[in-house]
């Protein structure tokens, strides 16, 4: 099977308490590029979010979004630093002293000062988070490649199609080109007659020009090498994988044989065929972006 580079995938996981929210989001790119959004709280699982998604992606520009919910009623808890409490009000006190100032100092004045309260994250176990932070990620990882595999035979579909028409422009190529060089053999002959007249002809000097202008225009080794290219292009569809790189250069030559081809031709036919020819590989190299 094929995939395409462009997916989404989501999954929700709650329990515990918690709830972990995934969605995942892809388009094609030369290789492989993830954009982690998440919350802070769960910044150390980076890099295991990325191991994890790497053996369902080898390619694309890749978004994962992640939301986290704590239901628990307690998530934080109140610290009272009662040595700093100590250290400001004998500051207090002796400043009192110092400048001879009535000794005020209340707990709502005290309890003020910076770290005296202080707000903490109540523990978790790491592990059990991860569990279920791994089973969202590899849900919607799941759901995204599921995306991707559906998008990927459409395209496979249409490239074989795609292909086909390619070949049958490769084939009335192939049909037509002898013909050109008989019909100029023919025109040749026909136009030295009327020269010349009564004169009779050169058969020799003659067939020299026409060979001359048959490998000027000749285009067999194109025609080989292009049905050679679309053969492979089919027999790598079918075998699947990860093959978007291999496609995209096999376009290329695809598309520098039909160069060559409209560069020789001297017939119209010929020469509009071989238009058609480019703008189907170049239809053809589209699609293949997309493929991972």
């Amino acid at each position: 099977m094929i995939k395409s580079m462009t997916g989404f995938g989501r999954c929700e996981v709650a329990e515990n308490d918690r709830k972990f929210t995934v969605e995942i989001k892809s388009v094609n790119h030369r290789y492989l590029d993830v954009n982690i959004k998440m919350p802070k709280a769960l910044g150390f699982f980076e890099s295991s979010i990325r191991s994890e998604l790497k053996s369902y992606i080898s390619r694309g520009k890749v978004d994962v979004f992640i939301s986290y919910e704590d239901f628990s009623e307690k998530t934080s808890v109140v610290r009272y630093n009662r040595d700093l409490a100590a250290e400001y009000l004998g500051y207090l006190r002796r400043m009192a002293q110092d400048f001879q100032l009535e000794d005020d100092v209340r707990v709502s004045v005290l309890a003020r000062f910076p770290e005296i309260f202080t707000m903490e994250e109540t523990g978790v176990d790491e592990e059990e988070l991860w569990k279920e932070l791994r089973r969202a990620v590899v849900g919607a990882a799941r759901m995204f490649v599921d995306t991707r595999v559906a998008e990927g035979e459409h395209l496979k579909e249409d490239l074989l199609e795609k292909l086909e028409g390619m070949r049958r422009k490769v084939d009335f190529i192939s049909e037509r080109a002898p013909q050109i060089v008989e019909e100029y053999h023919r025109r040749l002959e026909e136009r030295v007659r009327e020269l010349l007249e009564d004169t009779s002809v050169d058969e020799g000097r003659l067939l020299t020009e026409v060979t001359i202008f048959a490998d000027k225009v000749c285009v067999d080794e194109e025609i080989v090498r292009l049905c050679s290219h679309i053969e492979t292009t089919r027999d790598t569809l079918q075998e699947g994988g990860a093959i978007g790189r291999k496609l995209d250069f096999i376009a290329q030559e695809m598309n520098r044989e039909a160069n060559t081809i409209l560069s020789k031709s001297g017939n119209l036919e010929i020469s509009n065929c071989a238009i058609e020819l480019k703008t189907e590989i170049e239809k053809v190299r589209e699609q293949i972006q997309n493929i991972e």
